[in-house]
């Protein structure tokens, strides 16, 4: 009788680490999840239901404000290949000093109820002439070995 109820006592308690255990992978995956699109990803989906995103490209000359003191900014978001293809994109904090127009830039946040805005929690610009020296070394690196 004793073992028959260890055995339940063992049972119970596996289903109970088991049920916590998935519970805190799944909430931990949803949580920490964001999705990572350019403007035209954006665009083609519904964007009231995209939640936490990633999303990046260049920032448009036109449209472009600063606040004072670079501590902000409301800016059209172009996608590096269709440039036809715009998001508003309104950041609150102090901006990079690479910020400027026609950088590019990866923003993350979410958008407004309506889908019209993304409002950035954090902005990042790429530094173009990190990457062109990467290139660089990269395409010699290619014809030397071909």
């Amino acid at each position: 009788m004793a073992k028959n109820s260890n055995k339940i006592v063992y049972a119970v308690a596996l289903v109970l680490f088991l049920g916590g255990l998935s519970y805190l992978i799944f909430s931990g995956l949803t949580q920490d999840s964001v999705y990572f699109l350019n403007v035209t990803e954006a665009l083609a989906q519904d964007r009231a239901e995209i939640g936490n995103a990633r999303l990046f490209g260049k920032v448009s000359p036109a449209n472009l404000t600063v606040a004072d003191g670079k501590l902000g900014a409301d800016f059209d978001l172009v996608d590096k290949m269709e440039t036809d293809k715009t998001l508003r994109v309104q950041f609150k904090g102090a901006l990079p000093d690479t910020f400027k127009e026609d950088v590019e830039v990866i923003v993350e946040g979410r958008f407004t109820p309506d889908g019209q805005v993304f409002v950035a929690k954090t902005l990042v610009t790429k530094c173009p002439s990190k990457y062109e020296e990467q290139s660089k070394q990269m395409e010699q690196g290619k014809n030397q070995k071909g």
